[in-house]
């Protein structure tokens, strides 16, 4: 199956999520930053086109959770629906837009677009700053919480954190950082390692992220730690010294990040979900720039267990091999 990218136009931070039930479930940032939409489909080509779109959560008028709403991801945690978001006060409370605190919904039924969704409130890290981008991971039985976050210790605007959960809104162990902006690609126009994402595969855990500014600037990084590591043990992760995807002039796709891993419904093929422009001048404050589209592509490994994110892709061929030798 070849595809066109953007698969979904105007929707940033994309995650795409395929459960047992055969579904992909897909949420992201709308451009208006004020609900949560979620979408399924039998296939990621359809996700565009699907009727089964709703809205599961509109922020309120007011109080700490009521502006710019940001980042939603759905997750299925042993038994329930889960989807974390950040969101800020209300500006005409806060006149400084990044407020952000983590919050999460909850559902308990099969069909999470047929259901009422619970407010589960705020999930505290145990740090009182700026915070989004939460994402999660299970390894031996145990669920892990990682996110982005101000750290009061150094300067920057957001370095990846990492702990271990009680519940779905709990977390059950202090707040372990994992990576911060050090290197020059990870500094651009703001110092940022943020919208974290979990894949495991060949015996380790990597974690992609995005760094710098939201614009041309953007770009992903990667993190790795031994399956049989403890994932709290920031000393065991590996940090890659460039960034592993990024702007391709020539193909006029600029600024891709944000990502999440999907799978083929055969369960052979991983993909890469992010979001990126298609012209490199934003007129404006790049936060209100609709145009960050969701694309898809394979992501590949090489013969090392490594993933080999490659060039950003215009067209695609879904369920292509996944070992390569050479980036793309």
């Amino acid at each position: 199956m070849t595809i066109q990218n953007p698969v979904i136009e105007c929707r940033a931070d994309p995650h795409i999520y395929l459960h047992s039930d055969g579904y992909y479930y897909f949420t992201a940032s709308v451009p208006e930053y004020d609900r949560i939409e979620l979408r399924r489909a039998r296939s990621i080509e359809a996700l565009n086109n699907t009727p089964e779109l709703v809205t599961v959560w509109t922020k309120p008028d007011s109080g700490p959770y009521s502006d710019l709403i940001w980042a939603p991801e759905i997750h299925f945690m042993d038994t329930h629906w889960v989807i974390y978001f950040a969101a800020a006060p209300n500006r005409e409370v806060k006149d400084d837009a990044f407020q952000h605190r983590m919050y999460a919904l909850l559902c308990y039924d099969d069909n999470p677009l047929a259901s009422s969704w619970v407010f589960g409130g705020q999930v505290d890290s145990g740090i009182d700053s700026f915070c989004l981008d939460a994402t999660i991971f299970k390894l031996r039985d145990q669920w892990y919480y990682l996110w982005a976050q101000k750290s009061p210790d150094r300067p920057g605007n957001s370095c990846l954190y990492i702990a271990t959960m009680a519940s779905a809104t709990k977390l059950s162990s202090p707040p372990v950082m994992l990576s911060a902006p050090e290197y020059d690609w990870e500094v651009q126009g703001f110092l940022v390692n943020e919208g974290p994402s979990v894949i495991h595969r060949y015996g380790k855990i990597f974690v992609t992220y995005s760094a710098s500014a939201t614009d041309e600037r953007y770009c992903m990084g990667l993190l790795s730690i031994d399956e049989d590591s403890d994932p709290l043990d920031a000393g065991q992760w590996h940090k890659a010294s460039e960034p592993v995807f990024q702007t391709d002039e020539q193909r006029k796709i600029y600024g891709p990040g944000h990502n999440s891993f999907t799978r083929s419904q055969d369960g052979q093929t991983d993909y890469l979900v992010y979001h990126a422009r298609n012209y490199k001048n934003i007129e404006g404050d790049p936060l209100w720039d609709p145009n960050r589209h969701t694309c898809v592509q394979v992501l590949r490994w090489n013969e090392q267990g490594e993933p080999v994110f490659g060039r950003p892709q215009q067209q695609i061929e879904l369920h292509a091999s996944d070992i390569c030798d050479v980036v793309l």
